[in-house]
């Protein structure tokens, strides 16, 4: 486990199971909850994606990074897709309680975002930064309005997995011999062309720290009649984000709305209105065959919906700030850690000593309530 100057590792016992956690040297266990930030990461990676971010962040903060279940090092018990993602969001909630935090800002990136609004739904939090989040709808599967396209939820869920991905998690390959390969995964969807890093090493063990042990990644599916042949199984990391199980658009009715900042590549290629991970995408390029076309099977409006709904989280009394950062995909907080950086501390009132003002606010707060 590749750990960055100052960045430590300790493993947090809950009564669900065992925590790695990410903390920085000397930050102090008794920061307010209104100068807490916790980081959850995004399916494929872990807390590691956060060091960078957690170095730059200024040290009046406290900066709390978890592994997610079967991710990391934290335990790779099975998952629940049943639930939706309530397995994470019980597991951080358990994490956060063992480390005394009653409330914090919390950051979700991708997979982690749903994580962090199904904890909103529960929970009391401060704040919530969406990184590239998964739709509050759910991944793949239904219309603008998130209905589904089918009674199956055909196209979702376990079975959109790579086969050959999948094992050479397994494999544990480092090379960037294939497409398939999570090296060459990382470069081409997690982030957009032109990004280098001297820490790519890093965030490809990160990627191959997924257990892909039963229930875990990615999970089982069934089959059916409805193109493209499957749908979703019961368990594993991929169904809980089938639309089957997952929808978190009830944060409309939140009675106390968190303010909600909403940042994102244009150039995203995972989370987007036209996903390259989404099999009616794909289907409509004629990458994957038999596609019955776009009244049965349109690509999902990911982006979309996620505006639609945090615009009615908005009308309805919430905070929203929307981030389109131009050019940068799936990775802000890598791509361009300034201005996620900048972004993040004006959202979470952020006032620091007179020699590190705060940051400007200007031409990034483009949408919010009354």
């Amino acid at each position: 486990m590749t750990l960055f100057d100052g960045i430590t590792a300790r493993l947090v016992e809950t009564d669900r199971l065992g925590v790695n956690v990410l903390e920085r040297a000397g930050d102090d266990p008794g920061t307010t909850a209104d100068q807490t930030v916790v980081f959850v990461h995004g399916n494929v990676s872990s807390s590691l994606f956060w060091q960078e971010i957690m170095q730059d962040l200024p040290s009046e903060l406290r900066v709390i990074a978890v592994d997610l279940r079967g991710f990391g090092r934290t335990e790779h018990t099975p998952i629940d897709a049943t639930r939706g993602v309530r397995d994470f969001s019980d597991d951080l909630h358990a994490t956060l309680q063992a480390l005394g935090v009653a409330e914090a800002h919390l950051v979700g990136w991708s997979m982690g975002g749903g994580v962090v609004l199904q904890y909103a739904l529960e929970h009391p939090v401060l704040s919530l930064t969406l990184q590239a989040p998964v739709s509050p709808y759910g991944f793949g599967g239904t219309r603008r309005d998130g209905s589904p396209l089918s009674e199956e939820h055909a196209g979702t869920g376990a079975g959109v997995a790579n086969e050959d991905f999948v094992q050479r998690l397994i494999d544990h390959d480092t090379t960037a011999d294939a497409p398939t390969s999570p090296r060459s995964v990382f470069r081409s969807a997690y982030v957009a062309p032109g990004y280098t890093s001297e820490h790519e090493d890093v965030w490809v063990e990160s990627m191959l720290s997924t257990s892909t042990a039963g229930g875990n990644y990615p999970g089982d599916a069934v089959a059916t009649a409805t193109w493209p042949g499957f749908a979703p199984g019961t368990t594993g990391v991929l169904n809980t984000l089938s639309p089957k199980y997952f929808d978190v658009s009830g944060i409309v009715d939140l009675p106390s709305k968190p303010p909600i900042l909403w940042i994102h590549g244009t150039a995203d290629a995972i989370v987007s209105d036209t996903s390259f991970s989404d099999l009616n995408h794909l289907g409509s390029l004629g990458v994957v065959p038999g596609w019955p076309g776009a009244e049965i099977a349109p690509a999902q409006p990911m982006v979309s919906q996620t505006r639609d709904v945090l615009a009615a989280y908005a009308a309805a009394g919430g905070e929203v700030t929307e981030v389109p950062v131009d050019g940068a995909g799936h990775s802000v907080h890598l791509e361009r850690p300034a201005q996620f950086r900048r972004a993040l501390l004006t959202h979470i009132g952020y006032v620091g000593r007179p020699a590190d003002p705060a940051p400007p606010t200007e031409a990034i707060i483009l949408r919010s309530a009354d």
